[in-house]
């Protein structure tokens, strides 16, 4: 992957580096606690980014951890960058890829009470097949497995009737249109389907049932990853780790991944 990333600097005749200055209310040492200035800061620096990608002066957006309770001090509206592009692409899908385990998240920064009531049958196909549309445009095929929302997958519905009413539907009717998707399976054991084979996409119904596992086995080199967007916008799959800031403990390895698949996958690498 670092070798990938130095292909940035290398591709070019005459390498550089370009800063594009944003207006902020500037950075403020935090002593490892979140601030309202650096929310603001670090939301103003992500809005141009996107505003320049969209513009199509950027072909790719790598971004940085941020503080969410950061932004919640400086009165941003949105728990995350995904929530933000959600605004400008309602159809945004957060995607996470590392070499062991590829998952995509149904719904992600919400309560768990309000995932659970957007468990329906027609968004979930609506979903499922967004989500297919979008991958086949990388260079790797997929196929789907989605994960129940009861134990066992419901039991035949002994556990929960959300398996059989709402989600195999929805299973069938995308698969009724072509797509390669199969379940749904016990949320315990799903991933063990999927695990070490890069040609499958575990779906996740909401954020902690998958990102559990993807933690679990990716944690230092899982990219996470905007899809049905315009252009391409990854991160690491972590946090700002403000418990180890300044200690020389954290590790670049998820951001370099980042970048390397960023790059990988935007316009400038045809």
């Amino acid at each position: 992957m670092e070798s990938q990333v130095r292909r940035l600097v290398s591709k070019s005749s005459s390498p550089r580096v370009i800063v594009h200055e944003v207006i902020s209310p500037g950075i403020q040492p935090s002593n490892r606690e979140p601030l309202k200035s650096n929310g603001q800061a670090s939301f103003a620096y992500f809005k141009e980014a996107i505003n320049d990608a969209r513009e199509g002066k950027l072909d790719a957006v790598v971004t940085a951890p941020i503080s969410k309770f950061s932004w919640n001090l400086a009165g941003i509206p949105y728990a995350g960058h995904t929530e933000y592009l959600e605004t400008l692409f309602p159809e945004a899908i957060m995607c996470f890829f590392s070499s062991r385990l590829n998952l995509a998240l149904f719904s992600h920064h919400i309560p768990l009470q309000d995932a659970l009531l957007r468990i329906k049958r027609d968004p979930l196909k609506d979903f499922f097949l967004h989500l297919y549309s979008q991958t086949r445009a990388m260079s790797q095929e997929f196929s789907f497995l989605v994960a129940g929302l009861n134990p066992h997958a419901g039991e035949g519905g002994i556990l929960g009737q959300e398996e059989e009413t709402e989600i195999r539907p929805a299973i069938e009717d995308a698969r009724a249109q072509g797509m390669p998707i199969s379940g749904p399976f016990p949320p315990d054991t799903i991933c063990r389907e999927a695990l070490d084979r890069p040609d499958r996409i575990v779906i996740s119904l909401y954020h902690d049932q998958g990102l559990i596992a993807f933690k679990l086995l990716a944690f230092e080199e899982g990219v996470n990853v905007t899809l049905g967007l315009p252009f391409i916008r990854t991160s690491p799959d972590h946090g700002t780790a403000f418990d180890i800031a300044g200690k020389n403990q954290a590790s670049p390895e998820s951001l370099l991944r980042a970048i390397a698949f960023a790059f990988r996958f935007s316009k400038r690498e045809s």
